[in-house]
């Protein structure tokens, strides 16, 4: 069934977009055979699972980081992650820079903007967003890489609401490309999860984040 539900989703999906299947709170064998399907790129939410998780997986599997990030489980998320999608606060991106100058590392990131309409979600506003890329041109963040944007919909039926909300964050993504051309490297527009990610591709999704829709409800 994994199998079939990958096919499915990618066989939607346009070139240039890849399927990242979150497997949060889901046992090792269902991202074995999901691997063994020819999946290779997984996102987890919590640093424990996905440390504990990074070893029992090949070695060609690349991590994304999805969730809140504490700047004290640095060391369970920046030696495996190949991008973490969701720097949310200056806070912790500084923690980041810093982690990575001690580790002689260059992290990846995308910055998350608060599209939602929920009061309680994280995320930078489009004007912290753009004051940050400002900063990073002018070699604020000498070991980070901004490779682009994250973003989460409102959790809502109405699609006028949500395609508000993706077209709220192809918008900032647009205005920084114009702004600072110099981000060369400023490509991914990660938006979209199991239930709203057709309507994310309308609005020029590069990522799309689906768990439910592939492995089926959560297991623990």
């Amino acid at each position: 069934m994994i199998a079939e539900n990958l096919l499915n989703i990618k066989s939607k999906l346009p070139s240039g977009t890849r399927l990242v299947a979150v497997s949060k709170f889901h046992p090792v064998e269902k991202l074995q055979e999901a691997y063994d399907a020819g999946q290779r790129l997984f996102a987890e939410s919590r640093p424990q699972e996905m440390a504990a998780k990074v070893p029992q997986m090949p070695a060609d599997v690349q991590w994304h980081f999805i969730g809140h990030l504490q700047t004290n489980k640095l060391k369970l998320v920046l030696p495996y992650a190949t991008l973490v999608e969701s720097v949310d606060t200056l806070r912790l991106l500084v923690s980041i820079e810093r982690w990575g100058a001690e580790n002689e590392r260059t992290v990846s990131v995308l910055l998350e903007q608060h599209i939602s309409q929920d009061a309680t979600k994280q995320g930078f506003t489009e004007a912290e967003i753009l004051m940050v890329l400002t900063q990073a041109v002018r070699g604020a963040f000498p070991h980070i890489r901004f490779c682009g944007l994250m973003g989460m919909a409102t959790l809502t039926d109405d699609s006028g609401v949500i395609h508000g909300d993706f077209s709220r964050l192809a918008e900032t993504f647009a205005k920084a490309h114009s702004m600072l051309p110099e981000l060369t490297e400023f490509k991914e527009l990660s938006m979209g999860m199991s239930d709203d990610w057709p309507l994310a591709l309308e609005h020029g999704s590069t990522l799309v984040r689906i768990g439910t829709a592939i492995f089926g409800p959560r297991e623990y």
